[in-house]
């Protein structure tokens, strides 16, 4: 490993405080860069997010992507896990800490918004992010392809029955324009890039692609951390002026995120899935779209609704329990946890 991906974590860390520090010298520089968006994403962070995932997708073999049929166990574990099992654990979670835990400093009205917020995080679950902790976990590229693809088809026709559903609504409006855009900024569009490099690559030699990919893989984790400096600058005013209620709302998103990802863990092994298809099917649930939450907390609830900041606060702890993840993941191949196929 480079030393970008040895330290990945100390990185992340001072993003994190580099972002804070800067949203809050410089909040109209971060103002405009919020502004750059389109259908609620913002298009500077799809860049950063496009340069993270473009070396995965370099390795993307189309021929070996045949072979997923195969191995159906570990989008099995995938789809079980993302559509049955985590957007009712998160509403239980929601409703266990803003309605009993958290009752005595949080008013009702509150709670009811910070729920939502959890819940609408729980039924979207990740595009993007899923090929960068993919590749940080050496999985997979093409079972992670099939993976993402597929759960993307059940999102178009499932999201919005059960968000309606948890939070008992029936008005429920999927934002088309959200889903379709982050659909071919962070999949279509760089996966053709990737197909084209790799025909280009391969045409000069066998070790081309390899080589160009290593060459790459500093730009990608650079691409990470400047999408956390971001993230956490557009923020920064919301940190300091509301922590209390931010690590209130923390608390159950992390205590998801490590839950779901204990259940997807128990499952591979269960099924003795081979590292690189476990560990991707075991982080995919525990990650979120979280463009497309927020734009619909924001249209149900409100721009500075509970629901709408219970979604964004899910974007700030995704990136460092997720790395957590990936650090578990890996030290787990190494210990031979996860059981070879």
């Amino acid at each position: 490993m480079g030393l970008f991906e040895r330290f990945l974590t100390i990185w992340v860390g001072l993003g994190m405080l580099v972002g804070v520090g800067l949203g809050l010298v410089m909040p109209g520089a971060f103002q405009t860069i919020a502004d750059l968006e389109v259908a609620h994403v913002n298009l500077v962070v799809a860049v950063f997010i496009w340069v993270m995932i473009y070396p995965m997708m370099i390795q993307i073999d189309w021929s070996a992507v045949k072979d997923v049929r195969r191995r159906p166990g570990g989008l099995v574990l995938t789809l079980v896990v993302n559509w049955l099992i985590k957007p009712f654990t998160m509403a239980l979670l929601g409703v266990l800490f803003f309605e009993h835990v958290f009752a005595p400093w949080v008013d009702p009205q509150s709670a009811r918004e910070y729920i939502a917020g959890m819940i609408l995080l729980g039924v979207a679950p990740c595009t993007a992010m899923v090929f960068v902790w993919s590749q940080l976990v050496r999985g997979d590229a093409n079972y992670t392809l099939v993976q993402v693809t597929v759960n993307d088809l059940i999102m178009v026709v499932a999201f919005a029955p059960i968000a309606a559903f948890l939070l008992g609504v029936t008005n429920i409006v999927v934002p088309w324009e959200t889903l379709v855009l982050s659909t071919v900024l962070y999949v279509v569009l760089p996966l053709g890039a990737g197909m084209a490099t790799r025909h280009w690559l391969s045409k000069r030699s066998p070790q081309a692609v390899s080589d160009f990919v290593a060459t790459l893989k500093p730009w990608s984790v650079l691409g990470l951390i400047a999408t956390v400096v971001l993230l956490f600058g557009f923020q920064a005013g919301t940190i300091v002026s509301q922590p209390l209620v931010i690590a209130m709302i923390a608390v159950p998103l992390v205590l998801q995120s490590y839950g779901i990802f204990a259940i997807g863990w128990a499952g591979a092994r269960l099924l003795k899935l081979p590292h690189d298809i476990a560990g991707p099917a075991c982080l995919i649930g525990t990650s979120n779209f979280f463009e497309l939450a927020v734009a619909v907390a924001i249209s149900l609830f409100g721009l500075n609704s509970g629901a709408a900041l219970a979604t964004v606060v899910g974007v700030l702890v995704e990136v460092p329990v997720m790395l957590s993840l990936c650090w578990l993941v890996n030290r787990s191949a190494a210990a031979r946890v996860l059981a070879p196929a």
